[in-house]
């Protein structure tokens, strides 16, 4: 019941959700309990409610069925319960350029259905998200810096994405929940070493932390106990290409080991490596890989916006 009247909550306050509209969840094995509460609660506001179950996906990034694409262009309403992410997909891009208004939930467990990054005011966080997208869509370059490495890259004439967790409008689209702007960064820009300590997509939270190389934008070294199967994620393409900088703006937040929440987290940032063609990037990897860093510093065209994880000047 509890799961039933929070997914009211999310349907009505996050996507707008209204009596007669027509309301898609797409689930997969893993996570059919989750969709049938969201199912449920959508019937009970007056939806047209549909539930569609797909097996479960290899890994994030990777397209859903063709059905289940078609179906997601033509309803008012979408959201994805999946084990993998179907963000950076091209079943999420088409449907959103179609009007339908979407949020995708890959990984979410049913503690952070309850608790955490979803309890968050989300009018709060639409606030600082778009303050720190306007910051990544004027800024030309960023540095990352932590416990003495240093990693920087090119956003020049990239557009920062909001990840509001408020869907209201036709073609609004992201995670849920949510709170992060980020960016594509520019493809073979990226020159330094990052230490990653938080969790990564696919691995969980990480005890010991991951050094990875990065040189014409890829990654050519990675170190730590995660190293082997990360780099085994991310297949030796352009899934090692770095596609994504992102901020997390929910206080609310916290590390679960589940990277729908994770990078959310106020005071982290997070890179991904693989696909950023859904979010202004050129990058078709099949993979979308995301890596949580704790209390960084960050620099915007060697302005300091972020230091030891807190963001100045809010």
């Amino acid at each position: 019941m509890k799961l039933i009247e929070t997914s009211k909550g999310i349907l009505t306050n996050c996507m707008a959700l209204k009596a007669n509209e027509s309301f898609l969840v797409v689930a997969d094995e893993p996570k059919r309990e989750l969709g049938e509460a969201l199912w449920e609660a959508g019937k009970q506001l007056g939806a047209e409610s549909v539930l569609m179950v797909m097996t479960e996906r290899e890994k994030s990034g990777q397209e859903p069925p063709v059905a289940v694409a078609a179906a997601m262009k033509s309803a008012d309403v979408v959201v994805c319960v999946t084990e993998h992410s179907l963000t950076h997909t091209k079943a999420r891009k088409e449907a959103a350029a179609n009007g339908t208004r979407l949020a995708t939930m890959p990984g979410i467990t049913a503690d952070m259905f309850l608790e955490g990054a979803i309890s968050a005011d989300y009018a709060q966080v639409k606030v600082l998200t778009e303050k720190v997208t306007e910051l990544l869509t004027a800024a030309s370059t960023v540095r990352i810096e932590k416990a003495g490495k240093s990693l920087t890259f090119s956003i020049a004439g990239r557009n920062g994405v909001p990840s509001t967790g408020m869907y209201v409008n036709p073609g609004e689209s992201g995670n849920l929940p949510s709170g992060e702007a980020y960016v594509a960064p520019l493809e073979g820009t990226a020159e330094g070493q990052i230490l990653v300590d938080g969790s990564i997509a696919g691995i969980g939270k990480i005890d010991s932390p991951l050094l990875l190389t990065i040189e014409k934008g890829r990654i050519t070294q990675a170190e730590g106990a995660s190293a082997e199967r990360l780099l085994q994620i991310l297949g030796d393409q352009d899934g090692r290409l770095l596609g994504e900088f992102g901020i997390g703006t929910n206080d609310k937040a916290r590390i679960t080991g589940v990277v729908l929440e994770d990078e959310k987290v106020y005071g982290t940032i997070h890179v991904a490596f693989g696909s950023n063609n859904t979010f202004g990037g050129t990058i078709v990897a099949g993979v979308h890989i995301d890596l949580v860093v704790k209390d960084p510093d960050v620099y915007l065209d060697d302005t300091c916006i972020m230091k030891s994880g807190k963001l100045l000047g809010q």
